[in-house]
């Protein structure tokens, strides 16, 4: 662990684990903003510190002037903040303090005021321990950050998603709501590719949508400054921890914060976003629709108020830019739910070509929910962006048979299965792909309006998709069923057998049933 960045991807399971060992009795819910709070003070600092020194050895530079720092996207860090005043006081009794301390004077610079409001500031707290303070951070100084910017960025910014991971594994369905497993949320990236332009999360938790969008592009040689990032965020210590993860990954965003949330005080009524990325709390029910039944978003009808579902559905939407997609996550449910006038909002958006594509998830991909999931993918203008004309055509895909179990109860997707899905949903939507598309049974199929109004505007990929062609091994249909019934009738002959000779033998014993 002395040289981290020489490490393979196992170093972040390797440090979350040895972080973990730490907490004792701490409930996972309370160590998580113990650990994420350490961490972001770690990366904020050796990020300043390093400039700090390149700024010293300009002489046309002031390294002590913060705006220095604002144009690299570094936050100003007083020196009672810096890591290395940590360090040297680690084992001191007063440890909880000196970061509490440590946290307030970073949000008191005025360079700094994305922070205000933003860092944990209870360290010090009679019941942490002040020992397992220390020992984090011992362990988090272990972490070599120096040299590359860019690299350390990348690093701290590779361990704090991870532990966002690792927690909301350890808290399972209350963990789950601040966030979306990598494998979905880079599904949902790699199929919209945000490449250019407004992307915008309504409900992004920790904002793992937003670190993936700035991932594709850095992986696909963009520039992470073509893209604006916008949000909204409901709770309020979630929303903490999608500003102290942005700040980590170098990513500046715009995330607001009320504790109303986007239905009822939408903070961005007027931005119209090039990509929308969003998983919505699946199902619920205390939305507020009541207090909405005329909203101006509702432009194909009024969501039902016991199912936030078309609600959401329709805000995106609504902040949808004219030649914008979206890709949503929700509950299978929605795409064939007829109750409370839900499956008149879904022939609505069809009749109006929303729709762009279905994909049927399997279930045990989150952590707040086993029930399976699904991804819809709509689009304003279905021939836009350099894209064929799609209008009257909707892509099915179905998944449900695909991922492995990372443990009892988890599924996941590799990279292989979620580039299939993506580049199946770039070659049906190319105008003149390298490969052409090709409807396959049991996976995905084209359908066009006529085909969804046959299936009564139901959007569950199994019911266009077909099921798998079987092999043909040259035997006729009617000699497998002979076959098939005279061995059937030999395993009932058999089970009949059986169960006389148990009911013969419990006649034997005393007390036994005649």
């Amino acid at each position: 662990m002395a040289d981290a960045k020489k490490s393979d991807l196992g170093f972040e399971a390797e440090l979350f684990k040895a972080a973990d060992k730490l907490r004792g009795n701490l409930e996972p819910s309370e160590y998580k903003h113990v650990v994420l709070g350490l961490v972001f003070l770690k990366y904020i600092s050796e990020a300043f510190e390093s400039y700090h020194a390149k700024l010293t050895e300009d002489e046309y530079a002031d390294p002590e002037d913060p705006e220095e720092y604002l144009a690299e996207n570094i936050f100003w860090v007083p020196t009672e903040a810096r890591w290395s005043n940590l360090r040297n006081k680690a084992r001191d009794p007063n440890i909880g303090k000196i970061i509490d301390d440590a946290m307030e004077a970073i949000e008191r610079v005025p360079a700094n005021e994305k922070l205000k409001g933003v860092l944990p500031k209870n360290y010090a707290r009679p019941t942490l321990n002040k020992e397992m303070l220390g020992d984090l951070i011992d362990l988090f100084s272990k972490i070599d950050m120096r040299g590359n910017a860019n690299e350390a960025r990348d690093l701290l910014g590779r361990v704090y998603e991870y532990f966002l991971s690792g927690f909301a594994s350890s808290e399972g369905k209350r963990g789950g709501e601040f966030f979306t497993p990598r494998s979905v949320v880079k599904t949902l990236v790699a199929m919209l590719e945000p490449k250019k332009g407004r992307v915008y999360d309504p409900c992004c938790g920790s904002g793992g949508m937003f670190i993936q969008s700035e991932n594709f592009i850095e992986d696909h040689g963009g520039r992470r400054n073509d893209i604006s990032v916008y949000g909204q965020e409901i709770n309020h210590t979630t929303w903490r921890l999608a500003m102290m993860n942005l700040a980590v990954q170098g990513i500046d965003a715009e995330i607001k914060w009320n504790n109303e949330g986007s239905f009822i005080r939408d903070e961005l009524p007027d931005l119209r976003a090039d990509f929308v990325l969003a998983n919505p709390p699946f199902n619920i029910s205390d939305w507020g629709g009541e207090r909405l039944t005329d909203d101006g978003r509702w432009k194909y009808g009024t969501p039902p108020k016991g199912n936030a579902n078309y609600a959401w559905l329709q805000h995106i939407l609504h902040h949808l830019a004219p030649r914008g997609t979206a890709g949503v996550v929700l509950a299978n449910g929605s795409m064939s739910s007829q109750q409370s006038g839900e499956g008149d909002i879904r022939k609505a958006m069809i009749e109006a070509d929303k729709v762009d594509c279905m994909v049927a998830m399997p279930g045990q991909l989150f952590y707040s929910t086993q029930i399976p999931a699904c991804l819809w993918i709509l689009a304003n203008d279905k021939s836009a962006n350099g894209h064929r004309d799609r209008k009257g055509e909707v892509l099915f895909i179905d998944a449900r048979q695909m991922g492995h179990m990372v443990d009892r109860v988890r599924r996941d997707f590799d990279d292989i299965e979620i580039d299939k899905i993506a580049e199946t949903y770039h070659r049906w939507r190319a105008k003149a792909p390298d490969q052409p598309y090709e409807d396959e049974a049991g996976f995905c199929k084209s359908a066009d309006l006529d085909a969804i109004r046959k299936h009564d505007y139901v959007l569950t990929p199994g019911r266009y998709v077909g099921a798998v062609d079987e092999e043909d091994d040259g035997i006729p249909f009617e000699e497998k069923f002979a076959a098939l019934a005279v061995r059937l009738d030999a395993q009932m002959t058999e089970s009949a057998r059986k169960a006389g000779l148990i009911r013969r033998t419990l006649g034997r014993i005393p007390g036994g049933s005649q």
